[in-house]
């Protein structure tokens, strides 16, 4: 192993272990959390647009509260569901709810971030909100999601995504003034792209709009980056600080994949 490649799996393990702290923190804070993931429109939309059915076995990748797992689990309960995410403390929380409602088709797993621990083609469905962009090795998760997959299997995504005249990426920077693992957002194109390589064939897609609330004193480079990159761009994220919070509105790809 050369040395280029032993930094590369430390500053893998090194993000992870980042984005593990930063969503402790998010989940302590409840009520912020929840403004900043919630949207019911939004859960509507995607829980219209699966094709989920009774009988199948569901992956929830980066579960988080279990916004996903749960009302899929309650709409179909001869559904089996897996919520999977790195962060152990949400994971209880949501095994304690699932235990106080009686669902019965529900659990939460951890891993570390990188292989996940289920045989080859486990899975019907493997969906995931909001939370591939602090994945440090996107590669390879769609290669583990292609893995768990059954053949024929869907994937499913939700992610924010670029503005189109965003090329310096103000919003990746933006985003990575919270250290919470913050890699990048993609765009369409790229996660085509990176799904052919995993064997995930393109089926439909559709866009979505979230307004998105920031503590100031998690954005302290704020000044620099609005003195850094280009007014208009900036513009397009309607930008707004209120108070003690800073407002931005971010595109959403929300994608559905075949496995080939």
């Amino acid at each position: 192993m050369d040395s280029k490649e032993i930094k590369t799996k430390y500053e893998i393990s090194k993000s992870i272990e980042n984005t593990r702290k930063g969503f402790e923190e998010s989940f302590e804070e409840g009520i912020l959390y929840n403004r900043q993931t919630q949207d019911k429109a939004h859960l509507e939309r995607i829980l219209h647009f699966l094709n989920i059915n009774d009988g199948m076995k569901i992956l929830d990748l980066g579960t988080g509260t279990g916004y996903l797992a749960f009302p899929i689990a309650g709409r179909y309960p001869k559904s089996e569901i897996i919520g999977l995410d790195i962060v152990q403390q949400a994971l209880d929380k949501n095994q304690e709810k699932a235990v106080a409602e009686g669902m019965k088709n529900i659990q939460f797993v951890s891993y570390n971030g990188l292989i996940f621990p289920f045989a080859d083609e486990a899975f019907d469905v493997v969906i995931t909100r909001y939370a591939l962009h602090h994945f440090p090795a996107i590669k390879d998760t769609f290669q583990e999601i292609s893995r768990v997959l059954k053949p024929d299997g869907m994937f499913f995504l939700a992610d924010p995504t670029p503005n189109d005249d965003d090329t310096e990426r103000f919003v990746d920077a933006y985003m990575q003034m919270k250290k919470d693992g913050h890699i990048r957002f993609y765009t369409k194109k790229e996660w085509l792209e990176v799904g052919k390589l995993a064997g995930l064939n393109y089926v439909d897609s559709f866009e979505t709009h979230i307004r998105f609330p920031k503590k100031k004193q998690t954005a302290l480079e704020i000044d620099d980056i609005l003195n850094r990159f280009d007014k208009q761009v900036i513009k397009g994220y309607a930008l707004e600080i209120i108070d003690d919070e800073i407002w931005i509105t971010e595109r959403v790809n929300n994608i559905l994949f075949q496995k080939l």
